[in-house]
């Protein structure tokens, strides 16, 4: 199975941190995020991955290549940004046949079960499965709403007025449905112009595992604190 690994942010909010390392390189524990990330992509059967870059790539590159993560790793250069949907579009052909592929935002911290998560897309079979989780700021976050049947009827972008506490995780399963609700324009996000348009046909997962957007100074020094490591059990299920 494949992976988006959306790692090209600038990483403003975490300077001076990031004034000489990409913010998927920031450690975590004396442990580089990115290498969180492959573990666990690797831990669930992911085995290949397509990592986005633009401020420090170079160091990225270099990174992955002093390290055998076990799975294939793919790069791609993003000159000018081109958002979270822009870079899924311009790399649709990489994933177009496949009948799900998983996104991950690079700058979120979890050790969520990759595996249930999968299961539950594949019983639903929508166009897409956000993975949730409740947050106490509901106005910084896109924010959803979803029905009993676990379908996600609404999806706003930071509202001013939030109509709950479900947020999207950074994490994310994806199909042929999904590309095809991509915008050809660029720069576009995920959140403001890809899930309006797929409410009625996206799965609502809401995880209870450890999460947190280490974007945010206060947030990366909570992680230090508070990240418990990846735990699996002693025989996972692969993705």
């Amino acid at each position: 199975m494949k992976a988006f690994l959306l790692a090209a942010g600038e990483g403003t909010r975490l300077r001076p941190i990031t004034n000489s390392i990409p913010k998927c390189l920031v450690p975590i524990r004396r442990q580089p995020l990115l290498e969180i990330w492959l573990d666990l992509c690797r831990a669930y059967g992911i085995d290949e991955v397509l990592i986005n870059l633009h401020a420090h790539g170079d160091a990225v590159r270099q990174f992955v290549s002093q390290r055998d993560f076990g799975i294939r790793v793919r790069f791609f250069e993003e000159r000018v940004l081109l958002g979270s949907a822009g870079t899924i579009a311009a790399n649709r052909a990489w994933v177009e046949s496949d009948p799900c592929f998983w996104v991950f935002y690079a700058d979120v911290l979890t050790n969520m079960d990759l595996a249930r998560m999968l299961a539950f897309h594949r019983r639903l079979d929508l166009a897409a499965t956000l993975g949730l989780y409740r947050v106490p700021n509901p106005s910084q976050c896109g924010i959803v709403e979803v029905d009993a049947a676990h379908v996600i009827r609404g999806f706003t972008e930071k509202p001013a007025l939030p109509a709950g506490n479900l947020a999207f995780t950074g994490v994310m399963i994806g199909t042929p449905e999904l590309l095809r609700a991509l915008p050809v324009t660029v720069p576009s996000d995920l959140g403001f112009h890809v899930f309006p348009r797929l409410l009625g046909r996206m799965a609502a997962y809401v995880g209870e595992e450890y999460l947190i957007d280490v974007g945010t100074m206060a947030n990366y020094e909570a992680a230090q604190r508070t990240w418990p490591g990846v735990q699996l059990s002693p025989e996972p299920s692969h993705a």
